[in-house]
């Protein structure tokens, strides 16, 4: 289907919403890695009102999560169009790849962190 650009302001900015949050849903609903991000995201907005966090640190845990799931993202669409563009295995597609999922794991680590820094002194 060809999608005609639409260049009017105000329904064009509501058809990026759509495609946007049509975009995140296809990443929750068929991606693995993001769908047990998405659930420890989930897990740990709970966890905020179990333990009523403050306002900075809710800034804080949001901006982590937020930062996971879209380098998770990002590295998922770099993953597919890497494979598109070469279905076998290639060393150099396969360094790209182990590069975006480093990206990940340094966006994980520091969401960690800030995970740790809310609710260890919570906990204990």
């Amino acid at each position: 289907m060809l999608l005609m650009k639409d260049n009017r302001f105000i329904s064009g900015r509501l058809k990026s919403f759509v495609y946007a949050f049509r975009g995140a849903y296809k990443l929750v609903v068929t991606e693995h890695s993001i769908m047990v991000q998405f659930i420890i995201a989930v897990l740990v907005t709970i966890a905020g009102f179990i333990f009523k966090i403050s306002a900075t640190e809710w800034m804080l845990q949001t901006l982590a999560i937020g930062l996971v799931l879209s380098i998770e993202g990002v590295n998922t669409a770099v993953e597919k169009i890497a494979d598109f563009i070469h279905p076998q295995y290639n060393e150099r597609i396969g360094f790209i790849k182990d590069i975006a999922a480093g990206a990940v794991t340094f966006a994980a680590l520091a969401a960690l962190c800030v995970g740790l820094i809310i609710y260890i002194p919570k906990i204990f």
